[in-house]
């Protein structure tokens, strides 16, 4: 049967899953209405929820929170041959990989939808083109990478990626230099997951292994 969850199961059924699209069905065609995304949860949450009082964890940083990676980031250089990218998006399973220079500063970011641009340009027959050289065929609209550092709140974090609308932020240090990645994952897993406790976790994990479709 076709159960309706909540917001907040359909976020938990996102990151458990490690998905980034949750179709929506209509219950009686069975067609689906609309895709819900991690982007379209979390600017809900910033645009409905604000009347809400905020809880005292948003005033709280990325550092004292632990939101975000800082181990084993995956990033590549410059000059890094566009097959050597492609290769470590397939076996780090990760959506964009930060371009950083030689002294650790972030310069760019290469993304899976930069990788678009291969067949639109149809460039994928050289891929032992530099990343630099692969990035010049981007869209003239990029706005650059978005950064943060761990001193920043999480309502600051969460303003800013929405009003951004990127997939993640680059924790860099004072001085530019790659510190860890901040996903739209980790930001709701910190906003929504980790606020309800193991024990409503459990309950949706039981839930959703009941479902088939998601009915908003």
């Amino acid at each position: 049967p076709l159960l309706p969850l909540s917001i907040f199961e359909a976020v938990y059924s996102l990151i458990k899953n490690k998905i980034h699209r949750l179709p929506v069905i209509d219950p009686v065609s069975g067609n689906a209405l609309y895709i819900l995304t991690h982007k379209r949860i979390l600017k809900f949450l910033q645009l409905f929820v604000c009347e809400m009082p905020m809880p005292a964890f948003m005033k709280q940083t990325l550092e004292e929170l632990a939101v975000g990676t800082y181990a084993n980031i995956a990033y590549i250089h410059p000059d890094t041959p566009l097959i050597t990218a492609l290769s470590v998006f397939t076996h780090r399973r990760v959506s964009a990989l930060p371009v950083v220079d030689h002294n650790g500063k972030v310069v760019d970011i290469y993304s899976k939808f930069d990788v678009i641009n291969l067949a639109a340009e149809k460039t994928y027959n050289n891929l032992d083109v530099t990343v630099t050289q692969a990035l010049r065929h981007r869209s003239q609209y990029f706005e650059g990478v978005m950064k943060c550092n761990k001193l920043e709140t999480l309502e600051t974090i969460v303003d800013r990626i929405v009003k951004a609308e990127v997939h993640r932020l680059v924790v860099v240090d004072e001085e530019s230099r790659i510190v860890g990645i901040v996903s739209l994952s980790d930001i709701l897993q910190a906003l929504v997951l980790t606020p309800a406790g193991p024990l409503r976790t459990q309950n949706t994990e039981h839930r959703t292994q009941n479902s088939v479709s998601v009915l908003l």
